[in-house]
């Protein structure tokens, strides 16, 4: 049985501080009461983000020395609008933009510096003597105050996100009282199946820990690993995968990591077939069930040799199915077949990243819903340039997502991503709830095999590589 207790869960207390600034906070609190929230009309919201994003950047920009040099240099001192923003943001590498060298030959200080330029709080009280590898840094950092998550590094370079506890605190308040709008409200009667790890300081670890908070009967949680997620192993992982797809592993590296993944896969199969059949077995007990896709297909099909029929699931069972199936050989129709066989169980869906704080809920019109404390821009391919009325096709704007989260305050939650979204501009969703609304057709550049250069990548790689150096 796998709990979240060792990740240090986040404190739920719905009085908590939300936010770094007033006007943040009112915007964040309004997500207390999701039917309100997302029934405001987006002028109202977009003058009271407007002033949030002011008074935000007015306190980071002291704060944050990435930040400053970005805002000196585009010539930026104050939010007048939301154009502004645009050279504010940062590329979604710039998490991982430390020099590789200094990951792999374990340079603590080097690293911590980097790190330095991207958070708001002192990190120079880390104990760094004798660090024994990159897990081992990571705890320094928790034991000295700082919520650090990391990302799974599939593109071969681990990302690192600095946290404080209060935000962790205020992303499990979020998820608990948006991500099952507007189909139910979260009580902690179900029992947890969850098809990944639940240890470790990853944020997909850190999800698990929240709905597990929010949703999870006491002492009923079920993970498919109980080992914990170690960085150390998913950064190893991932580097022999880059140098795979880049041609210059070694015949030594390539026999060394095939045996070790075929020793992984099949002590996974066993597991994940094992938490298959017990999902089943309790399968009329109200659960809260979260998988790829690829996983729940698996599910459908042990069902079938097991004669279990479609729909024959708890009313009150929660399902959050999601993920990219890039890679993957699923059928073109493979979630219309994942819920005809859950049948008439609640399927939620969110939109979001792991820089992302405040995750935007699936509504029963198929789009996704933007939170108050959130503000999200459409930009131009490059990310460059706000879009706007003249780039609208049919009442629609298509472009690379951007935002500011106004929730974080461990570090600035501006960020443009590698996802091309459509918002329909509309002042009403076909839920009957206000709008704009982001359609469900949401996909990475890189997977539409579209140009993902962001313009200002290579920008603030140089801003880093000169805080390094000073």
């Amino acid at each position: 049985m796998v709990t979240g207790s060792s990740a240090t869960p986040a404190n739920q207390s719905e009085d908590c501080a939300a936010g770094p600034t007033p006007r943040c906070r009112q915007l964040i609190d309004m997500s207390l009461d999701p039917d309100k929230a997302f029934n405001t009309p987006a002028a109202e919201l977009d003058s009271l983000r407007l002033a949030a994003a002011q008074e935000l950047f007015a306190l980071r920009v002291e704060q944050i020395p990435l930040l400053k040099k970005r805002a000196q240099d585009a010539h930026i001192e104050r939010i007048t609008s939301f154009a502004d923003l645009v050279p504010l943001l940062f590329a979604h590498t710039v998490y991982k933009s430390y020099p590789q060298a200094l990951f792999d030959k374990g340079r603590w200080q080097a690293m911590l510096q980097w790190m330095q330029t991207l958070a708001v709080s002192d990190l120079s009280n880390v104990d760094l003597a004798n660090v024994k590898d990159v897990d081992d840094f990571v705890e320094r950092l928790w034991a000295a105050g700082h919520a650090v998550l990391t990302t799974s590094g599939s593109s071969g370079k681990i990302s690192f996100l600095v946290h404080t506890m209060q935000d962790r605190a205020l992303k499990t308040r979020h998820i608990k009282h948006t991500q099952a709008w507007p189909f139910t409200e979260p009580s902690k009667q179900r029992a947890i199946f969850w098809f990944g790890p639940m240890r470790g300081r990853n944020s997909a670890v850190e999800l698990a820990i929240s709905n597990e908070e929010n949703w999870g009967r006491p002492g009923k949680t079920r993970a498919l690993d109980e080992r914990p997620l170690l960085i150390s192993e998913v950064s190893k992982s991932a580097a022999i995968r880059k140098k795979l797809a880049d041609g210059v592993a070694t015949p030594e590296e390539i026999e060394a990591f095939e045996s070790e993944q075929k020793d992984k896969a099949e002590a996974s199969a066993r597991e994940l077939a094992a938490l298959i059949d017990e999902l089943l077995d309790r399968r009329h007990e109200p659960l809260f069930i979260y998988s790829g896709w690829a996983q729940q297909l698996m599910v459908r099909d042990r069902a079938r040799e097991r004669g279990i029929p479609d729909g024959d699931f708890h009313p009150d069972t929660i399902l959050l199915a999601g993920g990219g199936v890039k890679g993957l050989r699923v059928p073109d129709d493979y979630r219309e077949q994942v819920g005809a066989f859950y049948g008439s169980v609640t399927k939620l869906g969110v939109y979001g990243m792991t820089e992302m704080a405040q995750l935007m809920p699936r509504c029963n019109g198929n789009r996704y819903h933007i939170p108050p404390g959130l503000i999200l821009l459409v930009l131009d391919q490059t990310g460059d340039r706000l879009l706007g009325k003249q780039d609208e096709v049919d009442g629609k704007l298509t472009g690379r997502v951007g935002f500011l989260d106004l929730l974080y305050e461990g570090r600035w939650g501006g960020l443009i991503t590698g996802d091309k979204a459509t918002l329909d501009m509309s002042d009403r969703c076909a839920c009957g709830h206000a709008g704009p609304t982001i359609l469900d057709t949401v996909a990475r550049y890189s997977q539409l095999g579209e140009d993902d250069h962001i313009g200002c990548a290579g920008t603030i790689d140089s801003y880093v590589r000169a805080g390094l150096s000073s």
